[in-house]
Protein backbone atom coordinates (compact mmCIF):
# COMPACT_ATOMS: atom_id res chain seq x y z
CA UNK A 1 0.00 0.00 0.00
CA UNK A 2 1.25 3.49 -0.87
CA UNK A 3 2.40 5.32 2.22
CA UNK A 4 0.00 8.22 1.66
CA UNK A 5 -2.99 5.88 1.88
CA UNK A 6 -2.54 5.34 5.62
CA UNK A 7 -1.25 8.81 6.48
CA UNK A 8 -2.62 10.43 9.65
CA UNK A 9 -4.44 13.62 8.67
CA UNK A 10 -5.81 14.52 12.09
CA UNK A 11 -3.92 17.82 12.15
CA UNK A 12 -4.85 18.81 8.60
CA UNK A 13 -7.62 21.08 7.34
CA UNK A 14 -8.61 20.13 3.79
CA UNK A 15 -10.96 21.91 1.36
CA UNK A 16 -12.20 20.00 -1.68
CA UNK A 17 -14.42 21.78 -4.18
CA UNK A 18 -17.05 19.71 -5.93
CA UNK A 19 -17.07 17.10 -3.18
CA UNK A 20 -20.71 16.08 -2.86
CA UNK A 21 -20.35 13.32 -5.46
CA UNK A 22 -17.92 11.70 -7.88
CA UNK A 23 -14.16 12.01 -7.48
CA UNK A 24 -14.34 14.79 -4.89
CA UNK A 25 -16.63 12.84 -2.58
CA UNK A 26 -14.44 9.73 -2.72
CA UNK A 27 -11.35 11.79 -1.90
CA UNK A 28 -13.18 13.54 0.95
CA UNK A 29 -14.38 10.24 2.38
CA UNK A 30 -10.89 8.73 2.33
CA UNK A 31 -9.27 11.76 3.91
CA UNK A 32 -11.98 11.99 6.57
CA UNK A 33 -11.30 8.34 7.43
CA UNK A 34 -7.71 9.35 8.21
CA UNK A 35 -8.86 12.03 10.65
CA UNK A 36 -8.71 15.17 8.53
CA UNK A 37 -10.90 18.20 9.08
CA UNK A 38 -12.81 18.11 5.80
CA UNK A 39 -14.45 21.15 4.22
CA UNK A 40 -16.88 19.97 1.58
CA UNK A 41 -18.15 22.20 -1.19
CA UNK A 42 -21.12 21.91 -3.52
CA UNK A 43 -23.96 23.99 -4.98
CA UNK A 44 -26.93 22.03 -3.64
CA UNK A 45 -27.49 22.35 0.10
CA UNK A 46 -29.63 19.20 0.40
CA UNK A 47 -27.04 17.16 -1.47
CA UNK A 48 -24.28 18.74 0.61
CA UNK A 49 -25.92 17.93 3.93
CA UNK A 50 -26.45 14.35 2.79
CA UNK A 51 -22.77 14.07 1.83
CA UNK A 52 -21.73 15.38 5.25
CA UNK A 53 -23.92 12.79 6.98
CA UNK A 54 -22.68 9.95 4.79
CA UNK A 55 -19.01 10.82 5.22
CA UNK A 56 -19.30 11.33 8.97
CA UNK A 57 -20.94 7.92 9.31
CA UNK A 58 -18.51 6.02 7.08
CA UNK A 59 -15.37 7.69 8.48
CA UNK A 60 -16.48 7.93 12.13
CA UNK A 61 -15.16 11.48 11.94
CA UNK A 62 -17.32 14.42 13.02
CA UNK A 63 -14.91 17.04 11.61
CA UNK A 64 -16.77 17.42 8.32
CA UNK A 65 -18.46 20.68 7.29
CA UNK A 66 -20.26 21.81 4.15
CA UNK A 67 -19.94 25.14 2.32
CA UNK A 68 -22.41 26.03 -0.41
CA UNK A 69 -21.54 28.11 -3.47
CA UNK A 70 -22.47 28.16 -7.12
CA UNK A 71 -19.10 28.56 -8.84
CA UNK A 72 -20.77 30.22 -11.82
CA UNK A 73 -21.17 33.24 -9.51
CA UNK A 74 -17.95 34.97 -8.49
CA UNK A 75 -19.83 36.71 -5.70
CA UNK A 76 -20.81 33.36 -4.19
CA UNK A 77 -17.19 32.19 -4.49
CA UNK A 78 -16.07 35.30 -2.59
CA UNK A 79 -18.73 34.80 0.08
CA UNK A 80 -17.68 31.17 0.59
CA UNK A 81 -14.02 32.17 0.82
CA UNK A 82 -14.82 34.89 3.35
CA UNK A 83 -16.73 32.41 5.48
CA UNK A 84 -13.89 29.91 5.42
CA UNK A 85 -11.41 32.68 6.31
CA UNK A 86 -13.56 33.67 9.27
CA UNK A 87 -13.71 30.11 10.59
CA UNK A 88 -10.20 28.77 9.96
CA UNK A 89 -6.73 30.12 10.65
CA UNK A 90 -4.94 27.51 8.57
CA UNK A 91 -5.65 25.48 5.44
CA UNK A 92 -3.21 22.66 4.65
CA UNK A 93 -4.65 21.26 1.44
CA UNK A 94 -6.83 22.88 -1.22
CA UNK A 95 -8.09 20.56 -3.96
CA UNK A 96 -9.73 22.54 -6.76
CA UNK A 97 -11.82 19.73 -8.19
CA UNK A 98 -15.25 21.12 -9.09
CA UNK A 99 -16.00 21.45 -12.76
CA UNK A 100 -18.38 21.27 -15.69
CA UNK A 101 -17.69 18.78 -18.48
CA UNK A 102 -18.31 19.17 -22.17
CA UNK A 103 -22.00 18.41 -21.77
CA UNK A 104 -23.90 16.21 -24.23
CA UNK A 105 -21.96 15.43 -27.41
CA UNK A 106 -22.62 17.97 -30.15
CA UNK A 107 -23.68 20.65 -27.67
CA UNK A 108 -22.95 23.96 -29.41
CA UNK A 109 -25.25 26.16 -27.37
CA UNK A 110 -23.03 28.76 -25.75
CA UNK A 111 -23.72 29.03 -22.02
CA UNK A 112 -22.83 31.91 -19.73
CA UNK A 113 -22.04 32.16 -16.04
CA UNK A 114 -24.05 34.43 -13.78
CA UNK A 115 -21.37 37.08 -14.36
CA UNK A 116 -21.72 36.81 -18.14
CA UNK A 117 -18.56 34.80 -18.81
CA UNK A 118 -18.35 31.56 -20.82
CA UNK A 119 -19.53 29.09 -18.20
CA UNK A 120 -16.83 26.40 -18.44
CA UNK A 121 -14.05 28.97 -18.28
CA UNK A 122 -15.83 30.57 -15.32
CA UNK A 123 -16.56 27.43 -13.29
CA UNK A 124 -13.56 25.25 -14.09
CA UNK A 125 -10.92 27.96 -13.97
CA UNK A 126 -11.90 31.51 -13.00
CA UNK A 127 -13.82 30.58 -9.84
CA UNK A 128 -10.82 28.61 -8.57
CA UNK A 129 -8.45 31.45 -9.48
CA UNK A 130 -10.48 33.75 -7.21
CA UNK A 131 -10.99 31.15 -4.46
CA UNK A 132 -7.31 30.23 -4.31
CA UNK A 133 -6.07 33.81 -4.09
CA UNK A 134 -8.67 34.64 -1.45
CA UNK A 135 -7.56 31.68 0.67
CA UNK A 136 -3.81 32.20 0.26
CA UNK A 137 -3.35 33.84 3.69
CA UNK A 138 -4.51 30.71 5.53
CA UNK A 139 -2.83 28.38 3.02
CA UNK A 140 0.49 30.12 3.72
CA UNK A 141 -0.25 30.02 7.45
CA UNK A 142 -0.70 26.25 7.18
CA UNK A 143 2.62 25.61 5.42
CA UNK A 144 3.85 23.13 4.50
CA UNK A 145 0.67 23.06 2.46
CA UNK A 146 -0.44 22.08 -1.01
CA UNK A 147 -2.76 23.32 -3.76
CA UNK A 148 -3.96 20.76 -6.28
CA UNK A 149 -5.77 21.70 -9.48
CA UNK A 150 -7.70 18.77 -10.96
CA UNK A 151 -7.30 19.36 -14.68
CA UNK A 152 -7.50 16.99 -17.65
CA UNK A 153 -5.41 15.45 -20.41
CA UNK A 154 -7.92 17.11 -22.74
CA UNK A 155 -6.46 20.59 -23.32
CA UNK A 156 -6.90 23.20 -26.05
CA UNK A 157 -4.85 26.37 -26.67
CA UNK A 158 -6.53 29.59 -25.61
CA UNK A 159 -7.39 32.08 -28.36
CA UNK A 160 -6.87 35.41 -26.60
CA UNK A 161 -8.79 37.16 -29.37
CA UNK A 162 -11.86 35.07 -28.52
CA UNK A 163 -11.28 33.69 -25.04
CA UNK A 164 -15.02 33.51 -24.28
CA UNK A 165 -15.63 31.68 -27.58
CA UNK A 166 -18.20 34.12 -28.91
CA UNK A 167 -17.30 32.86 -32.40
CA UNK A 168 -17.30 29.19 -33.42
CA UNK A 169 -18.47 27.96 -30.02
CA UNK A 170 -18.13 24.27 -29.18
CA UNK A 171 -18.66 23.06 -25.62
CA UNK A 172 -15.89 20.46 -25.54
CA UNK A 173 -13.38 23.01 -26.82
CA UNK A 174 -14.56 25.34 -24.06
CA UNK A 175 -14.00 22.56 -21.53
CA UNK A 176 -10.50 21.76 -22.82
CA UNK A 177 -9.54 25.44 -22.91
CA UNK A 178 -10.59 25.84 -19.27
CA UNK A 179 -8.47 22.84 -18.30
CA UNK A 180 -5.38 24.30 -19.95
CA UNK A 181 -6.06 27.58 -18.13
CA UNK A 182 -5.91 25.64 -14.83
CA UNK A 183 -2.47 24.29 -15.73
CA UNK A 184 -1.19 27.71 -16.76
CA UNK A 185 -2.44 29.08 -13.43
CA UNK A 186 -0.64 26.24 -11.64
CA UNK A 187 2.70 27.09 -13.20
CA UNK A 188 2.42 30.81 -12.42
CA UNK A 189 1.21 30.33 -8.86
CA UNK A 190 3.93 27.79 -8.10
CA UNK A 191 6.54 30.32 -9.16
CA UNK A 192 4.90 33.07 -7.14
CA UNK A 193 4.80 30.93 -3.99
CA UNK A 194 8.36 29.62 -4.08
CA UNK A 195 9.92 29.87 -0.65
CA UNK A 196 6.59 30.01 1.20
CA UNK A 197 6.28 26.28 1.91
CA UNK A 198 3.27 26.02 -0.43
CA UNK A 199 3.50 23.71 -3.44
CA UNK A 200 1.08 23.87 -6.38
CA UNK A 201 0.49 21.10 -8.91
CA UNK A 202 -2.10 20.08 -11.50
CA UNK A 203 -3.14 16.62 -12.59
CA UNK A 204 -5.17 14.45 -14.91
CA UNK A 205 -6.71 11.94 -12.49
CA UNK A 206 -7.54 9.12 -14.91
CA UNK A 207 -8.94 8.75 -18.41
CA UNK A 208 -12.72 8.47 -18.79
CA UNK A 209 -13.59 7.59 -15.21
CA UNK A 210 -17.04 6.17 -14.51
CA UNK A 211 -18.57 9.54 -13.58
CA UNK A 212 -21.79 11.21 -14.70
CA UNK A 213 -19.72 13.80 -16.60
CA UNK A 214 -17.98 11.13 -18.68
CA UNK A 215 -21.14 9.10 -19.29
CA UNK A 216 -22.92 12.24 -20.50
CA UNK A 217 -20.34 13.11 -23.15
CA UNK A 218 -18.59 9.87 -24.10
CA UNK A 219 -21.15 7.22 -23.20
CA UNK A 220 -18.43 4.77 -22.11
CA UNK A 221 -15.60 4.63 -19.58
CA UNK A 222 -12.01 3.41 -19.39
CA UNK A 223 -11.20 3.68 -15.70
CA UNK A 224 -12.81 4.02 -12.28
CA UNK A 225 -13.19 6.88 -9.86
CA UNK A 226 -10.97 4.88 -7.50
CA UNK A 227 -8.16 5.18 -10.09
CA UNK A 228 -8.58 8.94 -10.03
CA UNK A 229 -8.59 9.01 -6.23
CA UNK A 230 -5.20 7.29 -6.16
CA UNK A 231 -3.76 9.98 -8.43
CA UNK A 232 -5.17 12.84 -6.34
CA UNK A 233 -3.90 11.28 -3.11
CA UNK A 234 -0.45 10.67 -4.59
CA UNK A 235 -0.02 14.28 -5.69
CA UNK A 236 -1.73 15.72 -2.60
CA UNK A 237 -0.21 13.58 0.14
CA UNK A 238 2.79 11.55 -0.95
CA UNK A 239 6.25 12.29 0.42
CA UNK A 240 7.49 11.84 -3.16
CA UNK A 241 5.59 14.94 -4.29
CA UNK A 242 6.08 17.05 -1.16
CA UNK A 243 8.71 19.27 -2.78
CA UNK A 244 7.46 19.12 -6.36
CA UNK A 245 5.78 22.32 -7.54
CA UNK A 246 4.52 23.73 -10.82
CA UNK A 247 4.17 20.25 -12.31
CA UNK A 248 1.47 18.52 -14.33
CA UNK A 249 0.80 14.84 -13.60
CA UNK A 250 -0.88 12.34 -15.90
CA UNK A 251 -1.92 9.81 -13.28
CA UNK A 252 1.06 9.37 -10.98
CA UNK A 253 3.50 10.18 -13.79
CA UNK A 254 4.90 13.68 -14.19
CA UNK A 255 4.11 14.72 -17.74
CA UNK A 256 4.00 17.61 -20.19
CA UNK A 257 0.94 19.73 -20.84
CA UNK A 258 -0.05 21.55 -24.02
CA UNK A 259 2.83 23.73 -25.24
CA UNK A 260 0.93 26.96 -24.54
CA UNK A 261 1.21 26.25 -20.81
CA UNK A 262 4.96 26.89 -21.02
CA UNK A 263 4.70 30.18 -22.91
CA UNK A 264 5.31 33.05 -20.42
CA UNK A 265 3.53 35.59 -22.61
CA UNK A 266 0.36 33.47 -22.80
CA UNK A 267 0.40 32.99 -19.04
CA UNK A 268 0.88 36.73 -18.53
CA UNK A 269 -2.14 37.47 -20.72
CA UNK A 270 -4.25 34.92 -18.86
CA UNK A 271 -3.27 36.32 -15.48
CA UNK A 272 -4.00 39.91 -16.50
CA UNK A 273 -7.38 38.92 -17.92
CA UNK A 274 -8.24 36.87 -14.83
CA UNK A 275 -7.43 39.74 -12.49
CA UNK A 276 -9.55 42.07 -14.59
CA UNK A 277 -12.51 39.65 -14.56
CA UNK A 278 -12.47 39.11 -10.78
CA UNK A 279 -11.72 42.74 -9.86
CA UNK A 280 -15.41 43.82 -9.73
CA UNK A 281 -15.88 41.18 -7.03
CA UNK A 282 -12.60 41.58 -5.19
CA UNK A 283 -9.94 44.10 -6.19
CA UNK A 284 -7.78 43.40 -3.15
CA UNK A 285 -6.06 40.37 -4.69
CA UNK A 286 -2.39 41.08 -5.05
CA UNK A 287 -0.31 39.04 -7.47
CA UNK A 288 3.46 39.27 -7.42
CA UNK A 289 4.94 40.60 -10.64
CA UNK A 290 7.18 38.26 -12.57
Amino acid sequence: MDRQLDQDLSQKVILITGSTDGLGKYVARNMAARGGTILLHGRNIIKGEKAVSTIKKSSKNEKVKYYNADLSSLNEVKEMADKILSEHDELHLLINNAGIGGGPRGNNKRELSRDGHEVRFAVNYLSHFLLTYKLLPIIKAGAPSRIINVSSIGQYPIDFNDIMLEKNYESFRAYRQSKLAQIMFTIDLAEELKGTGVVVNSLHPASLMNTNMVHEFFGSTMSTVEDGVKTVEYVALSDETANVTGAYFDGKRRSGANNQAYDPESRRKLKELSLKLVSPINDSIKVNSE
